[in-house]
């Protein structure tokens, strides 16, 4: 019986812990956004301007329809959850995309 509460204790204080962890990454990750460039290198840009989706730089999209898109998807572009890309993260992204200048290497699909 000692033994069975000294394993219970155990894994109570491994989730414990586990919970802590997780609750200070989320706070970690909305304390500190990533920025526009970072978010649109790792994933707008894996296929926006590698020939597989259109190009989105140069383009003065409204930021409205460019945090539409992304939320929502559309044709072969996934929506993307709160939990993907926050929307402070989504707000500044769209804004730079929206401001930003076409980029010479880019190609379109």
């Amino acid at each position: 019986m000692a033994l069975a509460i000294g394993l219970s204790l155990v894994a109570g204080s491994r989730l414990v812990a586990a919970s802590s962890v997780e609750a200070s990454a989320q706070a970690t990750y909305e304390i500190e956004p990533r920025e526009p460039e970072y978010l649109y290198a790792r994933t707008c840009g894996y296929c926006h301007g590698h020939n597989i989706a259109p190009i989105i730089r140069g383009r003065s999209l409204p930021p409205a329809v460019i945090e539409s898109i992304v939320r929502s998807g559309m044709g072969a572009m996934p929506a993307f959850k709160p939990t993907e890309i926050t929307d402070n993260e989504l707000d500044a992204l769209a804004e730079w995309l929206s401001q930003s200048e076409a980029d010479p290497e880019e190609h379109g699909g």
